[in-house]
């Protein structure tokens, strides 16, 4: 669960509320301790001198005109002025309004000042931020008390709050920031992965790939997806080199004995050759367009993929007839055991594997030889087996030769020709049927195909 990274980034937000609290507690209080005495102090001695001066101006002018001289000094906001009767009551001020009593001031603090007795806070404190002085008037007794007004306790209170909010914006901005840099470096890397992708560099490796949250199965992800697009890229250019190269050697031939052709003193032999030659270089042409059209349409997703249930049997036996301009020449034999099959798949598209496959088997099978075509029956299978006793292919090159453009060894196979997409059209068929195909050899030579489908019941 923690491998998240929703539940980290929760997690980092928790850990910075906590750790911003828990700074901001002992911060405030090392601030109160080292600076807070010296504030509050500072704040005392400032009250009790300011406490004389407003004792004086009550002794001065009496308690009527007393408070309207404070209100026109600059002491009037910073101090409220309580005075008690002898018999412990609260007088009004001058405004006609009883004062508020901010701070604990006990009955026997009062009787202390009526008696005389000028009372001081023993303790630097928030509780004792007042000042007590005895006020005669009128031949009466009174307690004045000098006390921090309500808007100077809540400036203190407001400065504290400030730093102790301060403190934990810092703390949790950087727990945040540590989190934020966890998390967006990742991204930034994929970012510069991606645009280094997209100028055609595929060799990326992300090293956040061994992260257990998303991010690092996204960097597994952009690993897999650049070594992929660098293969389909590899693929690509291979292709178009094996393309280019296929087509440049039949179309140089053509303009060779094309040019043969316009010179004079040819034998009409030698114009009949070189006539061959074009013709055999053409149709090969046409056959590589074709082949290349094949795969680009197989290739696509819209290609016409019409399976239906059709007899497999009376397929290949009459591919093995369409193919006979091409083996009645050589002689040979042919052994068929085609029990009755019907199966469900694109009829178009698998004869173009069988006329694929018997072609191959036709043209590397010698004049005199064999080609046997089976079908066999399994449970949840069916194979179809062309067997030829032809050159065969060696087992190093079984594994390559459906790639595109792949051929045979050439010092193997020197008197054929081909374009290397014969078989690769076969396997994408077959791959298109859920099915298989697979190259063996035989034990007399030549070369064993099968062609697994699924079985129909």
């Amino acid at each position: 669960m923690i491998k998240s990274l929703y539940v980290r980034v929760v997690l980092s937000y928790m850990a910075a509320v906590l750790i911003g609290f828990i700074s901001t507690y002992f911060l405030t209080l090392l601030l109160l301790s080292s600076v807070g005495d010296r504030y509050a102090g500072k704040l005392q001695s400032q009250l009790l001198s300011d406490s004389k001066k407003i004792h004086e101006l009550y002794v001065a002018n009496g308690m009527e005109k007393a408070a309207e001289e404070i209100r026109k000094g600059t002491l009037d906001d910073k101090y409220d002025i309580l005075i008690y009767d002898s018999s412990i009551r609260l007088l009004e001020d001058g405004s006609g309004n009883t004062p508020l009593e901010l701070y604990s001031i006990s009955n026997q603090t009062i009787r202390s000042v009526l008696s005389g007795k000028m009372h001081i806070g023993a303790d630097i404190s928030v509780d004792q931020m007042f000042v007590g002085l005895p006020y005669e008037y009128g031949g009466e007794s009174y307690a004045m008390f000098v006390q921090v007004s309500e808007q100077t306790a809540l400036s203190l209170i407001s400065k504290v709050l400030l730093f102790a909010l301060a403190i934990n914006l810092l703390v949790g901005g950087l727990i945040i920031l540590v989190a934020a840099r966890y998390i967006v470096k990742p991204l930034l890397g994929m970012k510069a992965a991606a645009e280094r992708m997209a100028k055609g560099e595929f060799n990326i490796q992300l090293k956040w790939s061994k992260r257990k949250d998303e991010l690092g199965r996204l960097a597994q992800s952009i690993n897999g997806m650049a070594s992929q697009v660098g293969q389909l890229e590899t693929m690509r250019q291979n292709f178009v080199s094996n393309v280019s190269h296929e087509i440049q050697s039949p179309l140089t031939s053509i303009s060779g004995f094309s040019k043969a052709l316009q010179q004079s003193g040819l034998s009409e032999e030698e114009r009949i050759r070189y006539l061959s030659i074009i013709q055999n270089e053409s149709e090969r042409l046409s056959r590589l367009s074709d082949n290349l059209l094949k795969l680009a349409s197989l290739d696509s997703q819209h290609h016409p993929f019409e399976p239906q249930l059709y007899d497999l049997d009376e397929q290949l036996r009459k591919a093995v007839v369409a193919s006979e301009p091409q083996w009645a020449d050589k002689a040979i034999e042919w052994q068929l055991q085609l029990p009755k099959t019907k199966i469900t798949a694109d009829e178009d598209q698998m004869n173009q594997v069988w006329v694929n496959l018997l072609g191959n088997a036709i043209k590397f099978t010698p004049e005199g030889g064999r080609i046997g075509i089976r079908i066999v029956h399994h449970s949840e299978q069916i194979d179809v087996v062309i067997s030829d006793t032809g050159i065969g292919i060696p087992i190093a090159e079984r594994s390559k030769v459906f790639e595109r453009f792949y051929k045979v060894d050439e010092s193997h196979n020197k008197m054929k020709t081909g374009n290397g997409l014969g078989l690769a059209i076969v396997h994408k068929i077959v791959t298109r049927h859920k099915g298989s195909v697979t190259i063996g050899g035989n034990p007399d030579g030549g070369t064993t195909v099968t062609v697994t489908l699924p079985h129909q019941n």
